[in-house]
């Protein structure tokens, strides 16, 4: 069946529209990023791997950018980060509090400094996700190190899930720290905590399957993918036993734009009854949204 367009979609991965030069939002890990291509080229440093990246365009008004294109796609909330951009998500979350929620990047190499900056994040903005990107980190933290154990914790005490990037990482850094395996260990141990993966968990997408049945509290979400490139695995485990476990995410502006992810959507061979799982139910569950 093509996607119903009368469901309001929740979109659980997206950055406001601003300008790579402004919002200097790859700081973090540029540190990490060793060739050429990486360090003076790109914009966005999976760049290699998109097509026709958007190229937001300066505004007064980011927030009101942002609800105009979700506003052409039927897109009812989006899951928006604050760590970055901080003075635009701020504005935006209060210019649109019903249809952008926060999620907040943690950082675990500042240790429990870190962990009062998550729960201040919590208290300040009401965020309803932390989010975790091991490659990302200078130095790389995996998924199951001890430093991040606090963060997990927390994100229990808080009752938020946490999201988590899982398999090989778009940027040119080692992808060590993100093998689909560690996810095992966390699931072990915090079975309380509600983990997403972001990012494809490729190329052990099978292993994901095998983990997603295994344990309650994992969750898949399909950012930073086109639909004509979702794995067939995560697809045939929708439709059959996981329709709770699979969740839409994009990631436009970072390298999708909302038409290519939207026209790609059509060809994508979810049940009838998949699809609003998918699209919203799903998120709206795991996340609170309701």
């Amino acid at each position: 069946m093509t996607y119903p367009k009368d469901i309001g979609i929740v979109d659980t991965m997206v950055g406001l529209p601003i300008p790579v030069d402004e919002s200097r939002k790859y700081e973090s890990f540029s540190s990490l990023l060793r060739d050429k291509e990486s360090r003076e080229d790109f914009e966005m440093p999976a760049e290699y791997m998109f097509t026709n990246v958007p190229r937001p365009q300066s505004s007064d008004d980011y927030g009101a950018v942002l609800i105009s294109e979700m506003d052409r796609f039927g897109i009812d909330i989006a899951v928006v980060g604050v760590r970055g951009e901080r003075e635009a998500a701020v504005k935006a979350l209060a210019d649109h509090p019903d249809r952008i929620r926060p999620f907040y990047s943690i950082e675990p190499g500042k240790g429990m400094q870190g962990v009062r900056e998550l729960e201040a994040a919590h208290s300040e903005f009401g965020i309803v996700a932390a989010n975790f990107f091991p490659c990302g980190e200078d130095p790389q933290i995996p998924i199951n190190d001890k430093k991040v154990y606090p963060f997990y914790a927390k994100c229990v005490e808080l009752d938020i899930p946490i999201f988590v990037m899982a398999g090989t990482p778009g940027p040119r850094v080692p992808l060590a720290p993100q093998k689909v395996e560690l996810l095992d260990e966390v699931c072990w141990w915090f079975p309380e905590l509600t983990i997403i993966t972001r990012h494809g968990c490729m190329p052990d997408v099978d292993l994901a399957v095998q983990l997603l049945l295994k344990w309650p509290n994992l969750h898949y979400s399909t950012t930073a993918m086109a639909p004509k490139y979702y794995p067939k695995q995560i697809v045939d485990f929708a439709n059959t036993r996981g329709a709770d476990k699979i969740m839409y995410g994009g990631y436009f502006p970072h390298g999708l734009s909302f038409d290519r992810i939207f026209s790609d959507m059509e060809d994508v061979p979810f049940k009838d009854d998949v699809w609003p799982k998918f699209l919203r139910e799903n998120a709206m569950r795991v996340l609170k949204l309701g």
